[in-house]
């Protein structure tokens, strides 16, 4: 009798199909293939592409708007002058940079964290419970990600102003408690990464659906969480058209600080551009440190096969 036969008669069918992958996967030896040189050439264009407006917009950040007027490239490496514009920012009139942080922090954080729960949730029951118009409701889910933002905004908006809510952070936060992106990408990572054996191993041992969702589903979820946790993160810290048009200049976000920082007749770019930087100076940071841990969450999480 086959390994595979066997480990489909002690621990499921589920177990059984990846052990195949596995030993197909090792009789192809794609496991230990590396890519070819040309391989990281393209990714290394790619990546040259990817850097070039972050470092355009460091060399118009180290130079003064005369020097901008002069040439489109007015230097090739930046200066300390940066960081004099990264003050100016700070310390602006016109705006108020450490509330719009403050305010831009407690909608990303919140708006992530919610996402992440609720599209858990959903992406849970979507994949491994059965119950009565399943399949249409997922259907009806991602096929609101073909409407365009755009079309909602005005009863959106009236909703709002009902609420009583425009200029106040609920009203960025509350519409986008939960994503039909989200719920999508949780539903298809645990169809695969979640098997029935240990649900099914959690409801014999007494687990209510709740505490089966808390301590099976969820830390299965991980990896793929994180990274929707990360997404949305970026989305609602650069996020400008919605904020734009519910929340005030009294109460803005790092976007509208910097739209703020252009004049009606005159913009310094060398200014805008020290802005830009220093709101996109804080995802930099995130991803240099959190950037290795995600990816090696996804591999130890991923369905081997």
């Amino acid at each position: 009798m086959s390994s595979v036969a066997v480990t489909a008669q002690t621990a499921g069918a589920g177990a059984a199909k990846a052990a195949a992958r596995r030993r197909a996967n090792k009789a192809s030896g794609s496991a230990t293939r590396r890519a070819g040189w040309y391989v990281y050439a393209l990714l290394g264009i790619v990546l040259l592409i990817s850097i070039f407006p972050l470092y355009f917009t460091l060399l118009l950040g180290s130079s003064d708007a005369v020097e901008i007027s002069r040439s489109a490239v007015p230097q090739w490496l930046p200066d300390a002058s940066l960081f004099t514009q990264f003050r100016t920012v700070i310390e602006a009139t016109q705006i108020n940079f450490w509330l719009a942080l403050t305010n831009s922090l407690i909608i990303a954080v919140t708006v992530s964290a919610t996402v992440v729960l609720f599209s858990t949730l959903a992406g849970f029951s979507f994949a491994k419970l059965r119950f009565r118009g399943r399949g249409p409701l997922l259907v009806f889910v991602i096929a609101t990600m073909a409407v365009p933002t755009q079309l909602g905004v005005i009863p959106m908006y009236i909703l709002m102003s009902d609420l009583d809510w425009i200029g106040k952070l609920q009203a960025v936060i509350v519409p986008v408690l939960v994503s039909a992106f989200g719920v999508f990408w949780m539903t298809q990572y645990l169809s695969e990464a979640l098997p029935y054996e240990l649900i099914e191993a959690a409801r014999v041992d007494g687990a209510s659906m709740i505490r089966t969702f808390w301590s099976i589903a969820l830390p299965a979820a991980r990896p793929a969480a994180a990274m929707l946790g990360l997404f949305t993160f970026v989305q609602q810290w650069t996020n400008f058209f919605w904020p734009s048009i519910v929340l005030s200049s009294v109460n803005p976000t790092l976007p509208l600080v910097v739209k703020s920082l252009q004049s009606n007749y005159f913009v310094d770019y060398s200014l805008v551009m020290g802005g830009v930087f220093l709101v996109t100076l804080p995802l930099l940071v995130i991803f240099a440190f959190v950037g290795k841990q995600l990816v090696a969450g996804i591999m130890q999480g991923a369905v081997k096969g």
